[in-house]
């Protein structure tokens, strides 16, 4: 599958991802109150998953892997700091824990567990290598663009597996030519799909911002195969990422989704960030663009035996910072994105 992006610009760099040259940190939702029946752990972890670490403490505590609270997936392959919640009965037992490349820096009380999604962002630490002069330049001009215009939302390769393909064993699934009696393995398969559909409506949406660059409304309706008046009100908007009528748009970084009415008036929020448009993740008991957002998202929508949901189709990466090592060739690059982002996006486009 080609991921579109907007800049021509080609980078090369090298990096490796590793508990050497990439952490990440995750940034809690809101502040632990330091009382109740829950004890939250902050760990940093290295060259495992998050469900190897969650397995390998329940495993010690006796108790079971649904027991333990956490809000997200971290690396397998970086230096990790997350949250992860238990029941405070079994903090004497946890305080003999010794396991290889797990370490307990934090604990804290609090009133609840830990739950999927309970986390504003992740910060990204990251070591890019053979970074020469000339690149070092192109990298600074690329984050300056990042920094302006933002970037696309696509679903990373950790969804795709290593040959990227688990998203055709998920259409299998769903066209009922392959059976996986497996609960969690069928729906990893199935959501690789839904994430698969979601990134070909992104590039198409991305396409046809580029495409609105060099031409008319109608010369890119003409191109693209649409209806007279789908694009229309497009190219007088000032960001890269084109709003349609019938929108679904939702508040940034969190909050309600709306439909996109008054184009112009939405541009400027977008423009503003105070507002993103979503992209559909198909599925069933979702809210649907509707007009001529609604002609371009149905290309991508399948009935997919899973819940649906919204999905910011742009992001925008916050407190980047940066430091070139000319002695090693070694570019250090940090930045912010909230939950459920990957830090592969912002490294897909610095590569052009």
């Amino acid at each position: 599958m080609k991921l579109l992006y907007p800049l021509p610009i080609q980078n090369d760099f090298l990096f490796t991802p590793s508990a050497r040259d990439f952490t990440v940190e995750e940034i809690p939702l809101y502040e632990f109150s330091g009382e109740g029946e829950h004890l939250v752990l902050k760990i940093r972890k290295k060259e495992l998953t998050t469900w190897d670490m969650v397995g390998i403490i329940a495993n010690h505590l006796g108790i079971k892997h649904s027991e333990i609270g956490y809000a997200g997936l971290k690396d397998k392959y970086a230096m990790t700091i997350q949250y992860i919640s238990i029941l405070a009965k079994h903090e004497e037992k946890l305080d003999t824990l010794q396991a290889d490349g797990i370490k307990i820096l934090e604990k804290i009380r609090h009133n609840n567990k830990i739950r999927i999604g309970h986390l504003k962002g992740n910060r990204f630490e990251m070591r890019l290598k053979k970074v020469l002069g000339v690149q070092k330049d192109k990298l600074d001009s690329t984050l300056d663009w990042i920094r302006d215009n933002g970037l696309p939302n696509y679903f990373g390769n950790q969804r795709f597996g290593t040959d990227g393909n688990n998203w055709e064993d998920g259409k299998k699934i769903i066209n009922k030519e392959i059976r996986i009696n497996d609960k969690k393995l069928r729906e990893f398969l199935v959501g690789s799909y839904q994430s698969y559909l979601f990134n070909n409506w992104l590039s198409k949406r991305i396409e046809i911002s580029l495409l609105l660059q060099k031409f008319s409304e109608s010369e890119c309706e003409s191109v693209l195969g649409l209806e007279a008046g789908v694009l229309a009100g497009t190219k007088s908007q000032k960001q890269f990422l084109k709003l349609l009528s019938g929108d679904i748009m939702m508040h940034y970084p969190h909050g309600r989704i709306f439909n996109a009415e008054d184009l112009a008036s939405e541009a400027a929020r977008f423009g503003e960030r105070d507002i993103s448009p979503t992209g559909l993740i198909a599925g069933s008991k979702t809210t649907k663009a509707t007009g001529n957002a609604g002609v371009i998202e149905s290309l991508f929508d399948e009935p997919v035996p899973l819940d649906g949901a919204r999905r910011y189709a742009w992001i925008w990466a916050t407190d980047i910072s940066k430091k070139y090592i000319s002695e090693k060739a070694q570019y250090e690059l940090g930045f912010t994105l909230p939950k459920g982002c990957y830090a592969t996006n912002l490294l897909d486009v610095l590569r052009g």
